[in-house]
């Protein structure tokens, strides 16, 4: 399964790496599968993995929503963009629509200030987003 790093604790964190980066997230047979591998409990790779804001352990959404709340996409609306958003998607920040296709992403500054306030779908950017421009990014 993993061949950059030999199994052992010391490489923990690469492992858990080299599996997210493969599958997208850190499912739970990952974790039983590292854990006989290194031989460790299940809970200590859980204590590991979820110091670290890198891992998830849920499948990514076929899309990724980054709202700016930095200070320029603050002022000019942001934060009316970002309940727009919690509010045609029906998920809090960090959540994924029930069907999948939709995760939202809070993010302290895209570095598009002069276009605030921003939005990111998976990576394109899209400029001064307004409550009814959300409408047409997320098409609900």
């Amino acid at each position: 399964m993993l061949t950059l790093y030999p199994p052992g604790r010391e490489n923990l964190v690469p492992l858990l790496q080299e599996v997210q980066e493969r599958h997208g997230y850190v499912s739970e047979e990952a974790v039983e599968a590292l854990a006989a591998a290194i031989g460790i409990s299940d809970n200590e790779i859980y204590g590991v993995a979820t110091f670290y804001a890198q891992f998830r352990f849920q499948p990514p959404a076929k899309h990724t929503i980054r709202v700016c709340q930095g200070t320029a996409c603050h002022v000019r609306g942001g934060r009316q963009v970002m309940e727009e958003f919690h509010h045609r998607l029906g998920v809090r920040t960090g959540g994924t629509t029930h069907d999948g296709e939709y995760e939202l992403q809070r993010v302290a500054c895209i570095g598009c200030c002069a276009l605030a306030p921003t939005v990111t779908v998976d990576g394109e950017v899209h400029a001064r987003v307004t409550s009814r421009k959300v409408r047409s990014i997320v098409g609900r």
